[in-house]
C-alpha cells in the first residue's frame, strides 16, 4: 500500500556529488534539487581517533594561533639590500617560492627566474652557461619561506636585490619581499632576456634609493589599514591590487618628490609604480607573511600558516608541527589563457603569493573583487560562493579585513587543516598562469583548489606529534 502512494506521486530528485547528474536530469525535463557536498579526506583510523581524542587541546591551540593572527600588525619600515637583512642570505644562494626545490626538479619558470637571477648577479653571462652552473652544486637553493621571506610566482630572491622589510610592530618580528617588476616578461614568471635584466639593474639602482629614502622620511607605513581600505575598494590584494597600489602611491608620493632630488627620476619612479597596478602585492604578501609567522609554534595548533607552490608541488606549514613542510603536487590553474595560448602551455601553479589566502585575502576575500572574475573566469556569484565556503574550513573571521557585499562581515581567516580534511573542502586560490617553458612569460589567470594530499599529510603530522607526547609521558 505504501509502494502505491509513493509511485502516485510526483518524483522529485536531490542529487548529491557530481554536477552533471544534475544536469542530465533537468535536461530531461525533472526538477532537481543540487546538494553541494565532497567526501572528507582518506584518513587512516589512527589519525583520525587520535585527532578526535585530542580535539580540545587543538581548539584551544587554535584560538592562541588565531588571537595573534588578528593582533598582527604589518608595518611597511624600510628596503634594504637582500644579503643587509634576510637571514642566512649568502652571495651563493637563491630564494626560490614554494616548498624545497634542487635544480633537476624546477619547472621551466622556476628555472628560467633562477638563470635570470645568476646572469643579474654576474654568475653566469648567458643561458647555457647559467644552466651548466645550476647543474654543478656550486649554488644553493632555498625556499623564500625559511627566510622569512616571500615572493610571487617564481619568487626567485638573489643577493643583490632590494627588499621590502616589514615588521610585525605587535610582535616583533620581520619579512621581506622583493619589488614588483609589472607585467611582461618579467624575472618571476621566468624571463632572462636583455630586457629583463636591465629593468632590475633600474629597480636596483634607480627605484630603490628613491623608495628607500621616501619610507625613511615617512618612518613607517600602516599595510594593515591600507588593505583593509583596499578591500572596501574593490581588491582582495592577490591577483587585484589596483587599490593597493593607488592607496600606497597616495602615501609614498609626496615623500619621493620630497627627497629625490633629480625631476626627472622622480617623474620615473612615480610613472613605474602608477602604471604598475600590481606593485602592492609585494606588500601585501610580505604583510600576510609576517602576521603568520608569528603564530608559528604553537603547540597543537591545526592553522595553517604557510601555503605555496614552486610550479612542481604544492607545500604547506602548521602552526603546530614547527617547520615540518607536508608537500604535494602542484595543479594547473583553470583558466582565462592570452590569445594564442590554452592549458597546454600552462605551468602547474607556482609561488609565494597563496599566502594571501592563508591569511583570509585573495581568493578568501574574493567577494570583495567581483571585477576580478573578469580576469580569472567566472560570475560575481561565483565570487560570493567562493568566500563563503571558505568559512567552512577557517577557525575564525578577521576583526579587520571585511567585505562590503557581505554586510563588513571579516574575511575567513585562520585555514584548520582538520576541518579541510573533515568536511573535504579546500581552499580556493586565484592566481597568475605562466608558461611551462622557461623565458616565455605570463599566458592566463585563473583559479583552483588547492590538493587534497598536502593536508592529509599536515593532519597526519600533528597526530604524530600527539602520539609521541604520549608515548613521552608514559615513559
Amino acid at each position: 500500500m505504501k509502494f502505491k502512494k509513493l509511485f502516485g506521486k510526483k518524483v522529485e530528485v536531490v542529487n548529491i556529488g557530481l554536477e552533471t547528474f544534475k544536469d542530465d536530469l533537468e535536461k530531461q525535463g525533472q526538477k532537481v534539487t543540487n546538494i553541494e557536498w565532497t567526501p572528507p579526506a582518506n584518513l587512516s583510523e589512527p589519525t583520525l581517533n587520535t585527532l578526535q581524542k585530542n580535539k580540545e587541546v587543538i581548539e584551544t591551540a587554535n584560538k592562541k594561533a588565531l588571537e595573534i593572527i588578528l593582533n598582527g600588525k604589518p608595518f611597511l619600515v624600510g628596503l634594504d639590500i637582500a644579503r643587509n637583512v634576510i637571514p642566512g642570505m649568502k652571495d651563493d644562494l637563491l630564494l626560490h617560492s614554494g616548498p624545497p626545490l634542487t635544480w633537476n626538479r624546477m619547472s621551466g619558470p622556476m628555472k628560467g627566474a633562477m638563470i635570470g637571477a645568476m646572469i643579474y648577479e654576474g654568475m653566469a653571462k648567458d643561458f647555457k652557461d647559467a644552466e651548466k652552473l645550476g647543474e654543478s652544486g656550486k649554488i644553493k637553493f632555498s625556499p623564500c619561506h625559511e627566510h622569512n621571506t616571500v615572493g610571487p610566482m617564481a619568487g626567485v630572491v638573489s643577493a643583490s636585490m632590494p627588499v621590502f622589510v616589514l615588521k610585525n610592530q605587535e610582535y616583533g618580528n620581520f619579512a621581506y619581499c622583493t619589488l614588483n617588476e609589472g607585467l611582461g616578461k618579467v624575472l618571476r614568471y621566468g624571463a632572462y632576456d636583455p630586457e629583463t635584466i636591465t629593468k632590475l639593474k633600474w629597480m636596483e639602482e634607480i627605484l630603490y634609493p628613491a623608495l628607500k629614502n621616501a619610507v625613511q622620511l615617512l618612518g613607517k607605513i600602516d599595510l594593515k589599514n591600507m588593505i583593509a581600505q583596499a578591500l572596501h575598494m574593490g581588491d582582495e590584494v592577490h591577483n587585484r591590487n589596483r587599490a593597493g597600489t593607488s592607496l600606497f602611491y597616495r602615501t609614498i608620493a609626496p615623500a619621493i618628490v620630497k627627497t629625490c632630488k633629480d625631476p626627472e627620476i622622480t617623474a620615473k619612479v612615480l610613472d613605474f609604480i602608477n602604471g604598475n597596478d600590481h606593485f602592492f602585492l609585494n606588500l601585501s604578501m610580505p604583510a600576510a607573511k609576517v602576521t603568520l609567522d608569528a603564530a608559528r609554534n604553537i603547540a597543537g595548533s591545526s592553522i595553517v600558516i604557510a601555503m605555496t607552490r614552486n610550479g612542481t608541488d604544492f607545500g604547506l606549514q602548521l602552526a603546530g608541527t614547527s617547520d615540518s613542510w607536508f608537500v604535494g603536487k602542484a595543479l594547473v590553474p583553470d583558466a582565462l589563457y592570452f590569445p594564442g595560448f590554452s592549458k597546454e602551455d600552462a605551468n602547474p601553479d607556482i609561488g609565494d603569493s597563496s599566502i594571501t589566502e592563508t591569511v583570509g585575502l585573495g581568493g578568501f576575500a574574493i567577494a570583495a573583487s567581483p571585477a576580478i572574475v573578469q580576469f580569472v573566469g567566472g560570475t560575481a556569484n561565483d565570487a560570493v560562493n567562493y568566500t563563503l565556503t571558505m568559512y567552512e574550513i577557517t577557525f575564525g573571521e578577521n576583526n579587520v579585513y571585511q567585505i562590503p557585499y557581505l554586510n563588513f562581515r571579516g574575511t575567513p581567516t585562520g585555514i584548520d587543516v582538520t576541518k579541510v580534511v573533515e568536511k573535504g573542502i579546500l581552499p580556493f586560490i586565484d592566481t597568475g598562469v605562466a608558461h611551462k617553458d622557461p623565458g616565455i612569460g605570463q599566458v592566463g589567470a585563473g583559479v583552483l583548489s588547492a590538493p587534497m594530499e598536502p593536508f592529509i599529510k599536515a593532519a597526519e603530522g600533528l597526530a604524530k606529534i600527539f602520539l609521541k607526547n604520549k608515548e613521552r609521558s608514559l615513559l
